[in-house]
């Protein structure tokens, strides 16, 4: 089981933003985000969103850096991805 996050690169309220995901269990995703101060409002479905300035002290905590593709690449492998469609459909 690995926590993966990406590059901040996403703007919203006047920072930047990443994704922070695991590659099997959401129950870990959440465990990892609570132990590190991320709240439970950043998450969405898949993933949460983290700012910018939350990156070194998740890397620090374990989280491996990736790239954007090789996330969604992980987030597809796990099934744990919510797709575009199932978004909008409210699923």
């Amino acid at each position: 089981m690995t926590i993966l996050v990406d590059q901040a690169m996403w703007p919203a309220h006047g920072r930047l933003w990443a994704h922070l995901i695991s590659d099997s269990h959401l129950d870990e995703l959440h465990a990892f985000a609570e132990a590190n101060g991320i709240p439970r409002r950043g998450f969405d479905r898949d993933h949460y969103d983290v700012p910018a300035e939350a990156l070194g002290r998740l890397v620090a905590a374990g989280a491996r850096p990736v790239s954007g593709h090789e996330l969604v690449r992980a987030l597809i492998a796990s099934g744990l991805r919510v797709t575009a469609r199932e978004r909008r459909d409210g699923r």
